[in-house]
């Protein structure tokens, strides 16, 4: 039975503002928070929900997998949750959250180098997309369109997390991993978490990570990505995933990050340049073009299937 028209786009309007959002609060918890520390315990906190709501709803049996899948999954959760997210976050606190969000939309760019670097044919139209859609980054890497507070350091760090995220996207549906995507999630999101504390404590933050020095919006930012971000949203990405066309999903990849622009200038009054707001029509525009294209149905399926379909999590944001 189709779902209704409102239940999708009310599903999908959750991604959107959801996950859009998620660089924001990541921004309001670096800031009195340690970004690898923080970044952990979200991780952590969040996979155990999603393993304790699994075996409560479906009981302990179903969180059973093998350890080939549990080293599957542990590749999976350091390439995304930790080494995606959580370099995110330690980037946000030299760059601000809505031109993090921009960088990380080339996900779809990475993903496409990937499958060509794979052997992997791609049409025209997505080649196209690479060119144009790396041309925007280049445009934001000019030091004299940058907004104020964006580091060339820090924005390194997050087209790094761009390329760890999706290289776990690309190798997601390459290996064995557990059947379920919630005892998945959960599992990678643990193994992510645990990463990014043992990564927080080697760089020295544990004298920093101390709660009563952190400020009430650094605190309400770490239980918003808890919470919100990296639980109802999945839940919703995952129900509309199987409710509407991919292509219509993947839409999430160029509407976030708008969303995370613009809640950047409202709510923490970010600099938009004009070189800013280039840059974001040309990432923008190339993601769709590419996300677009790899919907479209071929004449002979390609191996690797489609992007669009691939390049989210979580995508855990």
């Amino acid at each position: 039975m189709q779902a209704p028209a409102w239940k999708v786009w009310t599903a999908l309007g959750t991604v959107y503002v959801v996950w859009g959002s998620t660089y924001l609060f990541i921004r309001l918890m670096v800031r009195t928070i340690p970004p690898l520390l923080g970044a952990g315990v979200r991780f952590v906190l969040a996979g155990a929900l999603v393993c304790g709501f699994v075996a409560l709803r479906r009981g302990p049996g179903a969180l059973r997998f093998t350890p080939r899948q549990l080293a599957s999954a542990a590749v999976i959760g350091v390439l995304m949750p930790a080494g995606g997210n959580g370099i995110v976050t330690l980037a946000e606190k030299q760059v601000p959250s809505g031109m993090a969000a921009l960088l990380i939309a080339s996900v779809p760019l990475w993903v496409a180098i990937y499958r060509i670097l794979d052997g992997q044919r791609v049409r025209g139209g997505t080649v196209g997309g690479l060119v144009l859609g790396f041309s925007g980054v280049a445009l934001l890497l000019l030091p004299g369109g940058r907004p104020s507070g964006a580091h060339l350091a820090g924005i390194l760090l997050v087209l790094l997390a761009a390329a760890s995220w999706a290289g776990g996207t690309f190798l997601s549906p390459r290996v064995d991993l557990p059947a379920d995507p919630f005892v998945n999630t959960g599992v990678s999101m643990l193994i992510g978490g645990v990463v990014l504390c043992v990564a927080g404590l080697a760089a020295g933050e544990a004298p920093d990570f101390v709660v009563s020095r952190f400020s009430a919006e650094s605190i309400a930012g770490l239980l918003y990505l808890i919470f919100i971000g990296s639980i109802p949203a999945y839940y919703a990405y995952l129900w509309v995933l199987g409710h509407a066309p991919v292509s219509k999903v993947a839409t999430y990849a160029y509407v976030n990050p708008v969303i995370a622009v613009f809640l950047g200038w409202l709510v923490l009054s970010e600099d938009v340049t004009a070189t800013v707001l280039v840059g974001a029509i040309v990432i923008v525009a190339s993601v769709a073009m590419i996300v677009r294209n790899e919907s479209r149905p071929a004449a002979s399926p390609s191996p690797a299937g489609s992007v669009g379909a691939r390049a989210a999590p979580e995508r855990q944001r």
